[in-house]
């Protein structure tokens, strides 16, 4: 087994700044009961590894940021089921570990999914947080159901539906029956009807009137994938009653959510790490991967992939990063290409 070589951090900087990421030799990973070590040869970068990276503190010792991962089993623990050595594996991991960004990562097994062989690294390393993300708040959440054309009739307005996770969640939702308007700039509209969705509306005008004129009254479910301050009313306006409104941002300013009360209407927050973190029903997730796996396999879901870096070092973490911290791309930025010495 060779080196764990990585990227890491050592106290919170902007990935603009050259020492927000540099290219280290990190300690070998001790695996436990429940663990696979895994060999990574691809990771992709999203915006909640900013937010914890920027919410540490400065440390003497290595810190690994990263979540979404792909690579091949090269250990495992005694508790172990159902994963052989040398199985190709994704995984979105937990917060409470040290990240994906290196060569050998250890993982609890229940977070992870199996990956067919016939997908390329790229393809696959772009889904699973985005694809947990987006599944827990669309069906575990929201309450629809997970199954294909399972909720005719039904509607779904998905606020920012270009980015990584609503390139999944409208996907989803079309598999599952919905009827799905998303917005987006005009210039990211390509990519969504590329995805399959239909309406589309420019979240760079008023969305009332655009709605009305392609016939939306009212919507089941309103997936708010950005800041929800600015759309929180809209969608208290436009949700019908005992529909959902989901969120994936955490709100800086008190949300105004009393026109949500007389129609009997949700609020539902997603946080992907709330089961690890928990302890809670783990294999879920890894289950949920391994499922929109096949959906991909099956040519049901389309490759999200934005941009492909590579390999994985300190400069393109770097640049990968700054990428997703603008906030103005299209689906993911990924790395692949494994590590170099």
């Amino acid at each position: 087994m060779s080196k764990n070589y990585g990227v890491a951090y050592y106290q919170a900087l902007p990935a603009t700044d050259p020492q927000s990421f540099v290219d280290t030799t990190l300690p070998m990973p001790t695996i436990g009961p429940n663990d696979l070590l895994v060999e990574v040869s691809a990771v992709a970068v999203n915006p909640v590894d900013t937010k914890l990276r920027l919410s540490s503190t400065a440390t003497e010792q290595p810190q690994v940021s990263g979540h979404d991962a792909l690579g091949t089993v090269a250990e495992m623990g005694i508790a172990v089921q159902g994963f052989h050595l040398g199985d190709r594996v994704a995984y979105a991991g937990t917060s409470t570990r040290a990240g994906s960004e290196q060569h050998y990562q250890a993982v609890d097994y229940r977070l992870v999914g199996h990956v067919p062989s016939s997908l390329t690294d790229e393809q696959a390393v772009a889904f699973p947080l985005v694809s947990v993300t987006a599944w827990e708040l669309l069906f575990d959440k929201m309450g629809f159901v997970p199954a294909a054309d399972a909720n005719g009739g039904k509607t779904l307005l998905v606020i920012n539906g270009a980015g990584g996770v609503g390139s999944v969640l409208t996907q989803l939702a079309s598999w599952a029956g919905l009827n799905v308007v998303a917005t987006a700039s005009p210039k990211h509209a390509v990519w969504l009807k590329e995805l399959g969705v239909k309406q589309i509306v420019d979240h760079h005008q008023d969305l009332l009137p655009q709605l009305k004129k392609l016939g939306n009254k009212e919507f089941d479910g309103v997936a708010i994938l950005y800041a929800p301050e600015p759309y929180m009313r809209l969608a208290a306006d436009l949700v019908a009653p005992f529909g959902h409104v989901g969120c994936l941002v955490l709100p800086t300013a008190p949300l105004d959510v009393a026109a949500l009360k007389n129609k009997s209407a949700s609020l539902d927050f997603e946080y992907m790490f709330a089961r690890s973190d928990a302890g809670l029903d783990m294999a879920r997730q890894g289950e949920i991967i391994t499922h929109v796996m096949e959906l991909i396999l099956a040519g049901i879901i389309q490759d999200i992939t934005g941009s492909v870096l590579g390999p994985i070092n300190a400069a393109n973490v770097r640049e990968a990063t700054v990428a997703v911290d603008g906030g103005h791309g299209t689906g993911k930025v990924v790395i692949t290409g494994g590590f170099t010495d």
